[in-house]
């Protein structure tokens, strides 16, 4: 938090260069509900830390969550310096009218654009975490199985409903013949021969996004999975193959434990396909060859990657979280969290006194002084003039 003292150049080599990390003032954090602690509490203390105070606007979709932050909250943090909000899609709408210093919104794209065209109206900034639909390519040079256990791990993990798990595999035919049965084996081994009944699968949140899933499952062939009970909103791990690009499966986020397998005769073709379509909120790719690995990372963007794993990338405080494009904009965690919510000073304190050593900045300008100008910004490669 301290100032960060910065290189002079000659013409200021007695003055004192820093930056100062300053509150922004005023912070607006809309929270989703599919992990409504960690995406409620971790920009809030990147928020408090940066030195501001916040409006909390938890997910009225995450009633139990939403209820206990709101009655625990204020028993542990100074109520002079926060506020939690409840209430739904109207109570965020009055929220967006007043004026903020900065928001963070973390939910879809769709919503995502009203919450920055509500904060233009007062140019505020934002920080916006959104979806998208996150390849996962998987190179004929893989052990199936192993990318099987990763993929049906991060691709189930929380029934599916997370943001960076991967919503469609591109691999080979041959690749996809392999990788099924591969797929079968690390869903019995992880949920048992009767998913429902394990408790390490969750459920769908609402009847609305159950329903949305179920009008998924129609798309393409089921090939594993496909079983659904309204009754408890569950939906089996599922994989469906032949799908079709212009399929909805293949055009929205899934968010539910469905995974699309998707047939490309190359890497090249996966690329292409990768890159003709929005850049999304995190991008894996599966291969023994480092050098697959590294294409794929080099000729794609994301917000994003892992090579051969899933999301673990969110486990380290020490890289930034966030999208590129329409999977959001800003980054956060660990430091990042107090970056984003700090605004940069740039100071400069110059003495008082020697003002004949500013003499050579004043007109006239000969030929003489705008060279040792021009010499003496150069020294750290200024180029203002």
């Amino acid at each position: 938090m301290k100032d960060e003292p910065v290189a002079t150049n000659l013409l200021t080599k007695l003055d004192s260069a820093f930056i100062r990390k300053e509150p922004f003032g005023l912070v607006l954090i809309i929270a989703p509900w599919n992990y409504p602690l960690n995406l409620t509490l971790v920009p809030l203390v990147g928020a408090i830390a940066a030195g501001n105070c916040v409006i909390l606007k938890p997910s009225e979709v995450s009633k139990g969550t939403e209820k206990v932050l709101a009655e625990v909250l204020p028993q542990y943090l100074d109520q002079s310096c926060f506020a939690v909000v409840l209430g739904g899609p109207e109570e965020t709408k009055q929220l967006l009218e007043h004026r903020f210093d900065h928001i963070l919104f973390t939910g879809s794209p769709c919503v995502g654009k009203i919450v920055m065209a509500a904060a233009a109206k007062h140019l505020t900034p934002v920080t916006l975490e959104l979806g998208g639909k996150n390849p996962c390519y998987v190179d004929d040079d893989c052990d199936p199985q192993t990318v099987a256990n990763r993929v049906a791990w991060f691709r189930y993990f929380n029934a599916g409903q997370t943001c960076v798990a991967p919503d469609y595999v591109l691999c080979s035919p041959e690749t996809r013949e392999r990788l099924l049965p591969a797929l079968q084996n690390a869903i019995a081994r992880f949920y048992g021969d009767d998913p429902q009944r394990s408790p390490n699968l969750g459920r769908i949140i609402s009847q609305k996004h159950f329903e949305r899933l179920q009008g998924l499952l129609g798309c393409g062939r089921v090939a594993i999975g496909g079983q659904s009970d309204e009754s408890e909103r569950y939906i089996a791990p599922t994989v469906l193959v032949d799908v079709q690009e212009t399929e909805p499966v293949m055009q929205e986020e899934i968010f539910g434990p469905i995974l699309p397998l998707v047939s490309v005769r190359s890497l090249d073709e996966a690329i292409d396909f990768i890159n003709r379509r929005e850049k999304p909120l995190a991008l894996y790719a599966f291969s023994n060859s480092t050098q697959v690995v590294q294409r794929v990372l080099a000729q794609t963007s994301s917000g994003g990657f892992c090579g051969n794993d899933g999301f673990m990338h969110m486990t380290l405080a020490s890289l930034p979280f966030g999208g590129v494009g329409n999977s959001g904009m800003g980054r956060y965690h660990g430091k990042f969290s107090f970056d984003t919510f700090s605004n940069h000073r740039a100071c400069l304190l110059s003495p008082s006194g020697l003002e004949i050593l500013n003499e050579i900045r004043y007109p006239p300008y000969s030929n003489w002084s705008q060279q040792l100008i021009r010499w003496a910004l150069d020294s750290q490669s200024c180029t203002l003039l």
